[in-house]
């Protein structure tokens, strides 16, 4: 494949066009032991090979706290960010996410921000993931020392002399695509990238420095930064993208992007061989997202090379032990589930159209059939249960009936992949007051965020916990679920106030496997906390908890079913879209024990838990509401735009397998 700092021009029109389609949307093996290229010296300095030590929290527990997190968010590192104005620096988005205020575009004549913003409450823990391979452009085009900061590709890239957009979608692509074109071009990275590829270092340092600056080693542990980068391999403007998570300061030397590897399993096996096994000190994980716009890429069990069971069997190993989680949620849609898909059994389960950013501007997606599609970031392409982590999981268990191993073994987490620096703006009401990429149109959504259960709120705890996927997503409210299986669980955990201890002694957390060695049906304990809300901030009640189970039926065909467990279902006529206020019905606490009616003890199967929150108003619904009717956008008179929605979370699966 052409190298964007080759001299492909075709090719860096492309990229240009897929960065910019993401940013704004339209109505829309090889050899274990072979490597492939990458980056020189491969794995980092040997003098940073000593982890920093820190003190003991002073709040840990060992029955584990609920934390939440953002790890999803650009900054101005980014080429798609900062062509729309972001100029917050990872410094700055640190400082967001702790509860300072930064400064957000529009800008004033002098390149400030004029938009003051605050989170509503702090996060306990973040990460800043820049596109990897845009950190030698931007670099390169932004600062005044640069050798080739006075060039007119650079000028044009940053704005100095592009054209005017004539407001219209194909205006507004053209311009971008013309400045990040000129921030990629030969002018600045030379004619075979050499500079692009030096220049790299000094964002992917700074990068690493503010995370450090920001992590809290005292006893108190208030806040948690992980050094992070996005790799962005998006083939045939499919979304295959990818988060790429250290466990502390101990990192490569320069990131695996997808210039380097354009392959996702290949990247896996690098960063394994480089960072986890090839670095003392160093452990990555990397983080899927957006599958919804994958085309039927994202969780395809398709491995290179020629078919050999014991090879693929060991790629599937390889993925799952690599990527542990998955991001269920985000600004560009949930990637839950989607009703209508071939080869999904189960009845239509009305909750699966939560957020499907392609179901308000491109209505009727067709299926991709069972082969790999193209487009979706143009807002067409395909669907396909490859697309989406619950019929993904069974597709997990298809795969370790034939293979002997499960590449689709994934706990949840959510995120925003905000563009902007504000880690964890998830707020309906906020949705237009952050400005930046995507705020606005109707087929988006404030994101989501990253919740685990760890002992406490350190690096290596957190880290931990993403290992083994005792985590969970939910759509932006911070909503404590639990959830554990076990043979021998008591039944009367609900009305224990030692029911967390006793579900840990006698049972698996969220993201465990449970072997069955008697053919007794698990018993399922299942528990959540509304969100407790903040001083300006009243949380909705919680609605009810469902348990959603998947397994491998007749002919292949992904079954899943929906089974509600504790509280009953609000119509949405108990919301006043008058007042968009909070709904007088609901729960602060729901609880609830539960055993399959259908179980059977000799198919493998999968469950996880959806807690649900009373309906309240869209972000698109508060603002139709605000505006004068004059200065409306169109999409408040379009049907097809939600006015209320259900937030929730999800919990990560367990994995119930027969014969002990």
């Amino acid at each position: 494949m052409t190298n964007r700092y080759g001299s492909s021009s075709q090719f860096r029109v492309l990229l240009a066009f897929g960065l910019a389609l993401m940013t704004i949307g339209c109505g829309q093996v090889e050899d274990e032991a072979a490597e492939p290229d990458g980056p020189s010296g491969g794995s980092g300095s040997p003098s940073a090979a000593q982890e920093l030590q820190r003190a003991p929290c002073s709040d840990r527990t060992e029955t584990r706290r609920a934390l939440f997190g953002d790890l999803h968010v650009h900054s101005v590192f980014s080429m798609d960010a900062y062509v729309f104005q972001t100029r917050t620096t990872p410094e700055e988005a640190y400082r967001y996410a702790k509860g300072e205020t930064i400064r957000l575009a529009p800008l004033d004549a002098a390149g400030r921000g004029t938009n003051l913003q605050r989170i509503d409450r702090p996060l306990d823990f973040a990460a800043v993931t820049d596109h990897a391979e845009n950190f030698g452009p931007v670099s390169l085009c932004t600062r005044p020392d640069s050798e080739v900061y006075g060039t007119r590709s650079c000028a044009v890239f940053r704005g100095e002399h592009a054209g005017e957009s004539e407001g219209d979608f194909l205006s507004t692509v053209r311009l971008i695509v013309e400045r990040i074109q000129a921030g990629a071009s030969d002018e600045v990275c030379g004619p075979d990238g050499f500079r692009c590829r030096n220049a790299q270092a000094d964002y992917w340092v700074e990068t690493q420095r503010a995370a450090e600056r920001h992590y809290d080693r005292s006893p108190s542990c208030d806040f948690t930064t992980f050094v992070a980068y996005e790799y962005s391999y998006t083939p045939e403007f499919s979304k295959v993208h990818r988060n790429v998570i250290f466990r502390n300061e101990i990192v490569l030397e320069r990131p695996i992007h997808w210039e380097y590897v354009s392959e996702p399993l290949s990247m896996l096996r690098m960063l394994r061989a480089e960072c986890n096994e090839g670095l003392p000190g160093c452990e990555a994980l990397s983080i899927p997202h957006n599958s919804n716009l994958s085309d039927g890429k994202m969780f395809r069990a398709e491995y290179p090379g020629a078919p050999n069971p014991a090879r693929e069997a060991q790629a599937a190993r390889l993925r799952s032990s690599m990527e542990p989680v998955v991001e269920m949620m985000q600004v560009k849609g949930d990637s839950e589930c989607r009703n209508g898909l071939m080869g999904v059994g189960g009845p239509v389960d009305e909750l699966c159209g939560f957020e499907k950013m392609r179901s308000i501007t491109v209505p009727e997606v067709p299926d991709c059939e069972g082969e790999a599609g193209r487009g979706a970031l143009f807002g067409g392409g395909c669907v396909d249960r490859n697309d989406f982590v619950r019929t993904a999981l069974v597709a997990g268990l298809a795969e370790e009936e034939r293979i002997g191993a499960n590449p689709f073994e994934f706990g949840f987490i959510a995120s925003t992949d905000i563009h902007n620096g504000t880690m964890g703006d998830v707020r309906e009401d906020g949705m237009m007051s952050r400005g930046g990429l995507g705020s606005g149109r109707p087929d988006t959504n404030p994101g989501g965020l990253a919740g685990v259960w760890a002992e406490e709120n350190s690096r290596d705890a957190i880290f931990d916990a993403l290992r083994r996927r005792e985590t969970f997503g939910t759509s932006g409210p911070r909503i404590r679920p639990r959830f554990f299986a076990g043979a021998g669980l008591p039944g009367d955990l609900c009305q224990r106030a030692d029911a967390v201890e006793q579900a840990y002694a006698g049972g698996v957390p969220m993201g465990g496997e449970l072997p069955l060695e008697t053919g007794e049906a698990p018993r399922f304990f299942v528990a959540a906390e509304r969100d407790p809300g903040a001083e300006d901030l009243i949380s909705n009640p919680l609605e009810r908890i469902q348990i959603v189970k998947g397994w491998l039926g007749e002919d292949g065909v992904f079954e899943t079913r929906v089974f509600d467990v504790a509280g009953e279902r609000i119509p949405d006529e108990a919301l006043s879209m008058d007042g968009c206020g909070v709904v007088d019905a609901g729960h602060d606490t729901l609880c609830g024990q539960w055993e399959d009616p259908d179980f059977d003890a000799s198919k493998p199967s999968v469950y996880y838990a959806r807690v649900l929150e009373a309906p309240s108003c869209r972000w698109s619904a508060r603002l139709c509401r605000q505006t004068p009717e004059a200065e409306r956008p169109a999409f408040c008179s379009d049907p097809s735009v939600p006015v209320s929605i259900r937030e929730r979370a999800w919990t990560s699966p367990i994995w119930v397998r027969p014969g002990g």
